[in-house]
């Protein structure tokens, strides 16, 4: 694996620190801006609301900027925003400050998928972009428990600067270690529009957007779980956060290579274990010792669905996957929104602590069942048999195609 692929995790370990790091820091912030906590809970979603917005302007905006530049452009958007946010005055200017930090997260994933796939040759492309989102799952091991305490220690200013710092990092890494590509034949914002229209790339999507929901529906009320029913004190839930990061890592080095062997068998294989471990932790709950153990579980299996979602959609979007790519992370965004929306639903509905497992599980399965629908139509399509035979063609092979 290139060096390169280190700038991209350098990155990805700033964007994931920065999206997670505000959940644990909602009381802090709350209290110096003089707000309540659920109020300041919409920084949450205001970051959030940048990415989903951003994946597809920003992607579409700099369609003809080499990806290289691209790559330190957009991380020099997230420096900025969060650099405002450590200097926001005010409640309203630090949600501006989040939306504005969030608007290069899914561009910044897309393009760099891409970038990963390109720098390594046929047949290793999925465990580079595995590679490149292990700096997300390293970020919630590590730069979310720390960047909390930093933050709980000399306030949640000094937090977004450190993101701040680390981003001028990664800018640095990406401009030193990441190669000028060469630039694909086939370009320009509307062949990238032509190919986020092929019917795949649509099931794709939305097969994120569903079965992605069934990890948030839970993970967003995992703390609550682990304190009202396993029996946790609020001081351990940061090691149960850690746990799931874990988890995460260890789903994002399984799913590179079983992404490169089989991309379809591995996506419906994790829609399916995800949505048998959510039952599961309606049992293992009340347990602490197989609580802690299916929270590792849950997001390994969680995780294990990014990579091959990641590679269908740019596979399928064939000549200009930067856009399909970029909007597989605004789909990944709807499904945090949705599932914690739903698993909140539940919760309120008066079904109790425990429901959204079975909320999530339910989710897990209609991805799985837009997955499989996909892949059946995907083996009846005209010229489709050649790509089967060979799993599903990759982004280097599409660009050399016509």
């Amino acid at each position: 694996m290139p060096l390169a692929l280190l700038a991209l995790a350098i990155s990805a370990f700033g964007i994931g620190t920065t999206e997670f790091v505000m959940m644990g820091l909602l009381p802090n912030v709350a209290g110096d801006l003089g707000t309540s906590v659920p109020t300041a809970g919409y920084l949450v979603s205001a970051y959030a609301l940048g990415v989903v917005i951003g994946a597809p302007l920003l992607t579409a905006l700099g369609s003809r900027i080499p990806r290289k530049r691209m790559l330190v452009l957009l991380m020099g958007v997230f420096t900025i925003g969060n650099l405002a946010s450590a200097l926001a005055p005010s409640f309203g200017t630090l949600v501006a400050g989040r939306v504005l930090a969030g608007l290069p997260h899914g561009a910044f994933f897309g393009v760099g998928a891409v970038v990963a796939a390109r720098l390594v040759s046929e047949g290793r492309q999925a465990r580079a972009v595995a590679t490149m989102f292990l700096g997300l799952t390293v970020a919630n091991i590590v730069g979310v428990p720390t960047a909390t305490l930093l933050g709980q220690h000399l306030g949640w200013r000094a937090t977004f600067l450190v993101v701040a710092a680390i981003g001028l990092a990664a800018m640095a890494a990406l401009a030193a270690l990441v190669p000028d590509l060469p630039r694909e034949r086939h370009g320009g914002l509307a062949h990238e529009l032509r190919a986020l229209g092929d019917r795949q790339v649509l099931l794709g999507l939305l097969t994120a957007v569903f079965g992605f929901a069934g990890v948030f529906a839970v993970y967003s009320y995992l703390a609550s779980m682990m304190t009202e029913v396993t029996g946790f004190s609020e001081t351990s839930v940061t090691v149960v956060l850690a746990l799931f990061g874990i988890g995460m890592t260890l789903g994002a080095l399984a799913a590179g290579p079983l992404t490169d062997r089989a991309l379809r068998p591995t996506l419906y294989g994790s829609l399916a274990a995800l949505a048998a471990v959510l039952v599961l932790f309606d049992f293992t709950v009340h347990v602490k010792w197989a609580a802690l153990a299916t929270v590792v579980v849950l997001g390994a299996v969680g995780f294990m669905t990014t990579t091959p979602l990641q590679m269908l959609v740019m596979n399928k979007a064939r000549h200009a996957p930067t856009l399909a790519s970029a909007s597989n992370h605004s789909a990944f965004n709807l499904a945090n929104a949705g599932g914690a929306w739903l698993g909140g639903v539940a919760i309120a509905a008066g079904w109790g602590w425990t429901s959204p497992t079975l909320v999530g599980a339910a989710l897990a399965v209609v991805g799985l069942a837009i997955a499989v629908t996909a892949g059946f139509l995907d083996r009846g399509a005209p010229g489709s048999s050649q790509v089967v035979a060979r799993g599903e063609s990759t982004p280097a092979e599409s660009e050399r195609v016509g």
